[in-house]
């Protein structure tokens, strides 16, 4: 009968904490709406991979010499490790769901998608102050995108040795933009700020254009950062599935199925770099603190870009900053928080449309950063050796 209590006396004080931080994401995703697609499965496969001899991972059956496969441990392999598959392909169901429309009909919005990247490159320079390695560093410094599946392919690319605690960093973040961006917005900029006004006059994008963008994007950033085709090409294409017109089906199928299924399987896959011995560390905390440092400057950086570009402009076309903000990739909950802010200030000062254009710039803007990243990177390493 022992081994109905053996595996109660192998748990370590590290596995409990791992068994709290899991019921914390569950409770996050379904009590507070926090990103459950991702929070929820992230939760419940940290409790998965940390129970004492876990079926879910690899173990040798010594009666029958051989090893069981675990099926998460299975599938971080093949679909992470192996080939970066889950993360890129939910960029076709990411890229089918956005409508560039707004940005189109706006073009100097993709400044802001640029602009509020600017906690990425501060992030990792302090990754490598507290001692990270490079590759490290720039993994640890993507979470400020707040794009998960970026962060995740990145650190993968780049063989750091942290991909759970980076997910977990990048997700969490993203799941508490309504919380850490209002406060940041509100450090950087006044009332009289937040109170700008801004007409909404979209021109009309044709057909063409829409059809055509996502091609020459794919091409200009693959010519400009060849590691970064993966990212927006993926991105691109389920954008260029959406807009054609003649795959309606499959566009559908994207947005909702294919979406859906592998965020469900990217959130519990990715519980295997949350086992207790790698996770419960001095460096989680520190990887944590430079996630939020690197959102929090993602999201200055992008409305103090708004206030200087006010300085050269007529007092009739100015910017309301906080539509900088929006310029991160936590689409479209960036642009909600923008417009939600806006109407506290004025409930008739309409910023939706406005920082979905900012936001939308974001999405682009940082898998396109992921790729300059892991470009620079590489070369330097190359470099070095």
């Amino acid at each position: 009968m022992e081994f109905l209590y053996s595996n109660l006396l192998e748990i370590t004080p590290q596995q409990l904490v791992m068994y709290a931080v899991g019921i914390l994401l569950i409770y996050l995703a379904i009590a507070k709406g926090y990103e459950p697609a991702l929070l929820l499965p992230m939760g419940f496969g940290a409790i998965l991979v940390n129970l004492p001899n876990s079926g879910v991972l690899n173990q040798p059956l010594e009666g029958l010499g051989e090893e069981a496969t675990g099926i998460i441990e299975w599938l971080y392999n093949v679909g992470i490790d192996a080939s970066e598959a889950m993360p890129i392909l939910l960029f076709i169901g990411i890229g089918a769901m956005i409508d560039f429309g707004p940005l189109l009909s706006n073009p100097k919005m993709f400044l802001f998608g640029a602009a509020a990247q600017f906690g990425i490159f501060i992030a990792i320079m302090f990754a490598v102050i507290l001692g990270f390695s490079l590759n490290d560093a720039a993994s640890i410094g993507m979470i400020g995108a707040a794009d998960g599946p970026t962060s995740i392919l990145v650190s993968k690319i780049l063989h750091s040795n942290y991909i759970g605690p980076i997910a977990v960093a990048a997700y969490s973040y993203m799941a508490l933009v309504p919380i850490v961006q209002p406060f940041a917005i509100k450090l950087v900029t006044t009332k009289k700020e937040r109170l700008i006004r801004m007409d909404y006059n979209p021109k009309s994008v044709s057909k063409t254009t829409r059809i055509l963008f996502p091609i020459i994007v794919t091409f200009v950033a693959g010519l400009v950062a060849p590691t970064s085709v993966a990212l927006v090409g993926f991105l691109m294409f389920g954008n260029l599935i959406r807009e054609c017109g003649v795959l309606n089906a499959l566009s559908d199928s994207a947005q909702n199925v294919l979406a859906n299924l592998i965020t469900l399987l990217l959130g519990i896959t990715i519980a295997f770099s949350m086992k207790a011995d790698q996770f419960v560390t001095i460096d989680t905390l520190k990887i944590m603190g430079l996630g939020l440092f690197a959102f929090v400057f993602d999201t200055i950086g992008g409305v103090v870009f708004a206030k200087v570009l006010n300085l050269f402009m007529k007092k009739d076309k100015k910017i309301n900053p906080m539509v900088g903000a929006a310029g991160i990739s936590a689409f479209p909950m960036s642009a909600r928080v923008v417009q939600k802010m806006g109407l506290k200030e004025d409930p008739t000062n309409h910023l939706l449309m406005h920082a979905i254009s900012a936001n939308v710039s974001g999405q682009i803007a940082s898998v396109v950063a992921g790729g300059v990243i892991v470009e620079i990177v590489n070369k330097i390493l190359m470099t070095l050796a």
